[in-house]
């Protein structure tokens, strides 16, 4: 029998529909010769359907038509059952729909890329692509990110970050500790939204307090970060385990303002989103060679300390006036899976597929090797057991 795939895709967040093309892209990428593909589409309201349908990214246009042709389905939380239940069973029928042997998580954004998806996957105990919860979450959250590569001597731009309800009671306060830290021009930032989603440039005061008034929209903590104001922006994928990884090609995104937006990344010019492989772009990027050698072992740098796995998009700065490079943030679940920049570096994207498999199955064998718990029940030693205030030494 042929491995099955669940792919997981759209979900409760602000890049649902990046998710649902990058998702697309995926499924159709893999090779149906070897595998069989289980394609789960979690809605904006956090309900899980599968079926055919869900394949044809033109049947998206009316998400209430397509899933009224859906099964409904949920998988149970008990560990080691890998299968997906009908949410609405029939009196004699089967409950259950399919069972997948791995999983694909294509969920960008909030309750999907930040380990919250992916702890559910760690209790059901099934195999699956990508960063587990801890990297996921460290890699989402643009603050928590800077603070370990910092601590890891890996280049970020300086910043200022705070929460929501420090902004409110405090303005004054951190708008001058900005000013004298910072300095103008900035970048605000929500601290755990990719996609260029709540991002705005300011250039004084006024700015920054009807950007930062924007971004807190968003998220409970914000991040505004030093602008470079004469910048390069590239980007390197990264593919294997924080112990044995290799890095792709470079890219240079083609921006049409002065920072690269969601339209640029997704819409490409184009009058429907294709994801970032539509976006303009410079393939290898025009870097000499030293150059991009660092920013791969910066990309690489970046996976390593942030413990990740499968495939990462790593996004540098480059500032062209001093030659310094910074690395900017990494993408756990990069939109296209990055798949462009592979097949540039010579893996196509059913291959990047295939290994995306492996290296989840090869995580849960090593896992599957580790103490989870003890044999040994206190409970059986007699004497009844009080805990450590009914602990009494002996002497």
């Amino acid at each position: 029998m042929k491995t099955n795939i669940g792919v997981f895709f759209g979900g409760r967040s602000t890049e649902h529909e990046i998710s649902v093309i990058s998702a697309s892209q995926a499924m159709n990428a893999i090779n149906r010769e070897k595998y069989d593909v289980t394609p789960i589409y979690i809605s904006k309201q956090g309900r899980w359907y599968t079926g055919d349908a869900l394949l044809d990214v033109a049947n998206y246009r009316d998400t209430y038509k397509l899933i009224a042709g859906c099964e409904e389905v949920y998988m149970s939380p008990e560990f080691g059952d890998y299968k997906l239940y009908r949410r609405n069973k029939k009196l004699f029928g089967n409950p259950v729909v399919s069972e997948l042997d791995v999983v694909i998580p294509v969920l960008h954004g909030s309750n999907g890329e930040d380990g919250i998806f992916e702890g559910v996957l760690e209790s059901i105990g099934i195999p699956y692509a990508g960063c587990n919860t801890l990297s996921s979450a460290n890699g989402m959250d643009k603050i928590t990110m800077k603070m370990i590569m910092q601590a890891c001597d890996i280049p970020v731009v300086d910043y200022v970050w705070f929460t929501d309800k420090q902004w409110f009671a405090k303005r004054d306060e951190l708008i001058n500790s900005i000013e004298t830290k910072l300095g103008y021009p900035v970048i605000v930032k929500p601290a755990n939204l990719g996609s260029s989603v709540g991002i705005g440039r300011a250039r004084d005061r006024e700015q920054l307090i009807e950007r930062i008034n924007d971004a807190e929209q968003y998220s409970t903590r914000i991040i505004v970060e030093h602008m470079v104001e004469d910048l390069k922006e590239i980007n390197c994928s990264v593919l294997g385990d924080c112990d044995e990884y290799i890095t792709s090609v470079c890219e240079e995104p083609i921006k049409s303002g002065e920072i690269l937006s969601y339209e640029d990344k997704y819409m490409g010019g184009s009058k429907g989103a294709k994801g970032m492989q539509a976006s303009q772009k410079r393939i290898p990027a025009d870097l000499p060679d030293e150059v991009s050698d660092r920013i791969r072992f910066l990309a690489g740098e970046t996976f390593r300390v942030l413990s990740c796995h499968g495939v990462s998009r790593v996004d540098v700065i480059m500032d062209v006036s001093d030659g310094n490079i910074y690395v900017n943030e990494i993408n756990t679940i990069p939109g296209s899976l990055s798949f462009y920049l592979w097949e540039a570096t010579g893996i196509r994207f059913d291959q990047l597929m295939d290994r995306l498999v492996k290296l989840a199955l090869k995580r849960k064998r090593e896992q599957s090797s580790k103490t989870v718990s003890y044999d040994q029940n206190i409970f059986s030693l007699g004497g009844g057991v009080k805990g450590t205030k009914g602990f009494k030494m002996r002497k």
